[in-house]
């Protein structure tokens, strides 16, 4: 369990860091393009390639996030339960994300081969969009194997 949850944070600290360089990248773009907007030149393409790092900026963002724990929890009502109900709470709670993501991840990759397929490519600057599809996906499939972790956890509290 413990290598696994290792693999897990790798993966998803390798991913939070591709997150964090495509922000970067982005910020870089648009204040570059704003300074070359007032100097009438602007940067073709600049708005789309933006829109689609931002993809990037939050799938690969997802799984670390909830691998940490660093998402929005409403406590208010789990608080009042007792050890036991919280964890059922929460595995009850983790599968239904599961199959949330997993219908997500699928829709993602159905997108990008379609995108693939059809040789469908950014209207500006003509960059194919269906790697970003993929990547997003894949990134769905990372946070269920997330969500599968937490479960894990979550049964091991129930049983100590």
């Amino acid at each position: 369990m413990d290598t696994m949850f290792g693999i897990l944070q790798k993966i998803s600290r390798w991913l939070s860091v591709l997150a964090g360089v495509a922000l970067t990248l982005m910020m870089c773009l648009t204040v570059t393009d704003v300074i070359m907007r007032a100097g009438g030149s602007p940067i073709m393409g600049t708005y789309e390639i933006a829109g689609l790092s931002l993809a990037l900026v939050i799938g690969c963002s997802i799984p670390r996030v909830s691998l940490n724990k660093k998402h929005i929890y409403m406590d208010f009502f789990v608080e009042s339960l007792s050890k036991r109900n919280k964890a059922l709470l929460n595995i009850f709670t983790r599968l239904l994300c599961i199959f949330l993501f997993v219908l997500i991840g699928y829709g993602l990759f159905s997108i990008g081969n379609e995108f693939r397929t059809s040789g469908e490519v950014s209207p500006t600057v003509r960059l194919p969009i269906f790697p970003m599809a993929y990547c997003v996906g894949i990134c769905c499939i990372m946070e269920c194997f997330v969500f599968f972790f937490q479960i894990a956890q979550n049964w091991r509290e129930i049983h100590e």
